[in-house]
């Protein structure tokens, strides 16, 4: 017999998922409260029962996808043998996955839309943040002070930001994502060797 918690919590993996799958494929304004529903099999009134608002549903699906790519990028830079192995690999796994259909639409285009800049901001920083930085300060040239280290880890987010929103635009994505990772490991060099 399954419990009333059990319920709940597939209930809201319906939803979840339908969301992720329309929002992916139609975006965020072509999706509305009924098509979730319908996809989802359950009534309108059970979406607002869990969630107060579309945006809320979509708050969840981004900070799902936003793990899961995460994941797929931790995966990808652990395979490397050094420093900036490591990061040319999880580098590139994020770049082309990000650009990639899957990804692109909800992360890209929609999250900072829907979510307001400081929260599409807060979301990435929980997940991606520490990718950055800890690799630079382990790896630290002497010369360089821990403040100066973490402008370069800003730095290097932003450009990596920049960077996958050029690959989700270009028209040879997985190209311009390798060009971007390979720029991005020659500019890091000095600070390794």
């Amino acid at each position: 017999m399954t419990s009333q918690s059990e319920r709940r919590a597939n209930t809201i993996a319906a939803i979840t998922n339908a969301a992720q799958e329309l929002f992916t494929a139609r975006g965020f304004d072509s999706t509305s409260i009924d098509d979730i529903a319908t996809r989802a099999g359950v009534a309108k009134g059970a979406v607002y029962h869990h969630f107060d608002s579309k945006e809320e549903i979509f708050c969840r699906v981004f900070e799902q996808m936003t793990a899961a790519l995460a994941g797929e990028v931790v995966a990808a830079a652990i395979a490397g043998t050094s420093v900036l192995d490591r990061f040319e690999r999880g580098t590139l796994k994020y770049l082309t996955s990000i650009a990639g259909d899957r990804f692109r639409r909800v992360l890209l285009t929609d999250g900072p839309a829907v979510l307001g800049w400081e929260k599409w901001r807060e979301i990435d920083a929980r997940y991606f943040g520490g990718a950055m930085q800890a690799p630079i300060d382990t790896h630290r040239k002497p010369q360089l002070s821990a403040r100066e280290m973490q402008a370069i880890g800003h730095l290097l987010a932003g450009a990596i930001a920049e960077a996958a929103l050029v690959c989700a635009n270009s028209t040879h994505r997985a190209r311009a994502a390798r060009d971007f990772t390979s720029a991005l490991v020659t500019m890091l060099k000095p600070f390794f060797e």
